[in-house]
Formats: structure tokens, C-alpha cells, sequence
């Protein structure tokens, strides 16, 4: 297991490598540039130049990326280019801030989805699982800007149960309280789509499991139906469920930038969306490596609960079971 952490370890350095590389070649490739932001006020094409030469813009991109890899490596992440405000000020209070929502939307997925589909397993075309699939088109076809903004509509416009937007109350940051009750909303429109599919990727997991040899043997000799599910079926049924949590991460953090502008959450994906309409490299570059070490991150820990879920899983080892 040792071994195989500290390839995998590499190996993701490796790939954020890369990935920094062709998202700094994307931005810099992109139509305008922050010259454009200067030229917004009123500044002449001459005045824009003489910016961009003394924010060292004008120099070639890759020695423009040498620069920005050897201050990231001693922890500096720059400056921004407008108000040259440190980026570390501005993206770590919101990647705290993403965390708790999508942490609280994917956990709370969960716990519904897991033992929902498991038991939809066991009773195939039941009331149970007609709901769940009836829950799980809506989830898949409604978009969920829009699911948010019916959410908004009836529960803080018109019946006033719930808070609109924001994070926090003025006047009350940091009341946990407070918190529960803005995270409902936004929480709410994210489960919506993981219910749907976990839902559907755990029952058909484990219908799957059901129909093995093993399974009908310990039925023929009169096990209980509750040990065959959860000792003997469910551990097998869980590894293709959590190849899919790890996969979904990037999908997580999509529909989290959505629900946060409709929300006005202050969080990772909204701060992206300011920054690439201000063209903001410095800050876009930092949130797409943050991006990419969490998914990096969630696959490693998926690959690391294989072994632990099915103990015959052995990482990076002789007989390691393909995935």
C-alpha cells in the first residue's frame, strides 16, 4: 500500500503538471486579455502597453508560466492584476466556503441515495422504487439554476421560510445556526441531481451482485435476507459506487459553481466567474490547480477505500485486481 501511495503520489504531481501547462496556454490563448481591462477607463493603446510591460505581460508565455510555477512552488500564489490584491486573500476564504456546500450537498446525497438504492434493489418496481425514479428523471432533466430559482421563488419570496442568498445574515457571521439554515436551499438543488444517479448506480450495483452464484448459495442455506445483503453482497456492490464518487467530483464542483451564483454563495465557483469576466490569470490559474488537486485527491482516496471495502483488492501489488 505504501508503494502504491507514493506512485499514485507522483503520479498526481505529474498530472497537475500538466494540467497547470495546458490551462495557463488555454487562458493566454483565449480572445482579450487584461490589457483590455485597463483600456475599459479610458487609456490610451500606448498607456495599456506601458501596464502590460510592467505587469510582465508582454513577455513570452512560457517564461510568463516559469515565473508563475517558481512563485507557486514557495507558496506565492500573485498578485491580482487590477488591484494588485494578493490572490491567497481572495481564493482561500472562498475554497473554505465551497467546501462546506459541497461537502454538505455530497455527504447528504449519501446517505439518502446508498441505502435508498439498496433497498430499491430488494423491491424492484415498488412504490419505493417508482418514486425514486420518477425523483431521478426530474433530477436529471431539470437544469439546476432553474430548479433553484422555483426553490427561491416559493420558499423565501413567497412564503419567507427560508434565506434568499448569501452565505450568512449580516450581522450574523459565523452563527452555525444561521449557516444550516442558508445551506438548505443550495443543498437542496445539488442533492437533487446526485440523488438521481447514485440512487440508480447503487441499485443497479447491486442487483447485480444479487444475481451471483455466491448469493444464491448462502440463500439455499437459509441465511437471513438481511445478513446476504449486508454481509455478503453489499461490500462487492459498493466498489462500483465509489469508482463513481470519485469520477463525479468534477461534476460536483460545476454544478456548485451554478447553484453558488444563483445563491449568491461566496465560494470558488462564483469568484471564477468574476475573475474570468475581469480576465484575471492569476486568480483563474490558482482556482483551476485548486480544482484539479481535489479531483486529483477524491480518486486517490477511491482507490484507497477499494482496498479497504474489499479486502482482495490488492493496490499496486501481485494479483492487484483490475479496474
Amino acid at each position: 500500500m505504501t508503494e502504491y501511495l507514493i506512485r499514485r503520489l507522483f503520479q498526481s504531481v505529474i498530472v497537475l503538471f500538466f494540467i497547470s501547462i495546458l490551462t495557463f496556454a488555454m487562458i493566454h490563448a483565449a480572445p482579450g486579455g487584461p490589457t483590455q481591462v485597463f483600456l475599459a477607463p479610458g487609456l490610451s493603446p500606448e498607456a495599456a502597453k506601458i501596464q502590460a510591460h510592467n505587469l510582465g505581460l508582454d513577455r513570452p508565455v512560457i517564461v510568463q508560466y516559469s515565473i508563475w510555477l517558481g512563485h507557486l512552488l514557495t507558496g506565492d500564489l500573485g498578485y491580482t492584476f487590477k488591484n494588485h490584491i494578493p490572490v491567497g486573500d481572495i481564493l482561500w476564504p472562498t475554497v473554505k466556503n465551497t467546501m462546506v456546500l459541497m461537502g454538505a450537498a455530497w455527504l447528504f446525497s449519501l446517505i439518502i441515495a446508498i441505502p435508498w438504492g439498496i433497498y430499491n434493489s430488494t423491491s424492484q418496481y415498488g412504490f419505493s422504487d417508482q418514486t425514486s425514479s420518477f425523483i431521478s428523471y426530474i433530477g436529471f432533466a431539470m437544469p439546476t439554476f432553474w430548479f433553484g430559482i422555483l426553490l427561491q421563488e416559493y420558499f423565501s419570496l413567497k412564503h419567507d421560510w427560508l434565506p434568499l442568498s448569501d452565505m450568512y445574515t449580516m450581522g450574523k457571521e459565523g452563527n452555525l445556526g444561521d449557516l444550516f439554515m442558508h445551506l438548505i436551499l443550495p443543498v437542496s438543488v445539488l442533492t437533487l441531481g446526485f440523488l438521481a444517479s447514485y440512487t440508480k448506480y447503487a441499485k443497479a450495483s447491486m442487483l447485480e451482485v444479487l444475481g451471483q452464484d455466491y448469493i444464491r448459495t448462502a440463500r439455499a442455506k437459509g441465511l437471513r435476507e438481511g445478513r446476504v445483503i449486508f454481509r455478503h453482497a453489499l461490500r462487492n456492490a459498493l466498489i462500483p459506487i465509489i469508482t463513481i464518487l470519485g469520477l463525479d467530483l468534477p461534476i460536483l464542483v460545476g454544478g456548485a459553481a451554478l447553484t453558488e451564483r444563483v445563491f449568491n454563495w461566496p465560494g470558488m465557483g462564483r469568484l471564477f466567474v468574476d475573475m474570468a469576466v475581469a480576465r484575471e490569470y492569476s486568480v483563474l490559474m490558482s482556482i483551476t490547480l485548486v480544482v484539479s488537486v481535489i479531483v486529483v485527491a477524491g480518486n486517490l482516496i477511491a482507490d484507497i477505500l477499494y482496498a479497504i471495502v474489499d479486502p482482495r483488492v490488492q493496490l499496486g501489488g501481485k494479483g492487484s485486481v483490475a479496474r
